[in-house]
């Protein structure tokens, strides 16, 4: 757990995977920073998880897709979704030239 820093702070130029910084976690909550550059979840692969997630996109850009809805939802700077639990959902698409910076808000 970090107990301080900057988000924007120590952003690999390069990724293989998304990188996951845990900057606080407690039984009932769980932040992270979450770094893409080009990733996204594989082909048939979606997340269920068993708590609700409230993610913003601090930089870059980025597409979800819900295995409810028909078209990927695009996200830029500044936008955010509350995902429900069990709602299944996926990473369609990041930015592969630019980073893109998410904050995960992990809970109930």
């Amino acid at each position: 757990m970090t107990e301080s820093g900057n988000l924007f702070a120590d952003i690999p130029a390069r990724l293989t995977r998304e990188e996951i910084t845990t900057l606080l976690s407690t039984p009932a909550l769980r932040l992270e920073r979450i770094v893409s550059r080009g990733q996204a979840s594989p082909p048939g692969f979606w997340y269920d998880q068993p708590q609700a997630e409230w993610v913003i996109v601090l930089a870059g850009s980025a597409r979800l897709r819900f295995a409810d809805e028909a078209d990927d939802r695009s996200l830029q700077a500044g936008d955010y979704v509350h995902i429900a639990a069990h709602r299944r959902h996926r990473v369609a698409w990041t930015d592969p030239v630019q980073a893109t910076v998410w904050l995960a808000v992990h809970h109930g």
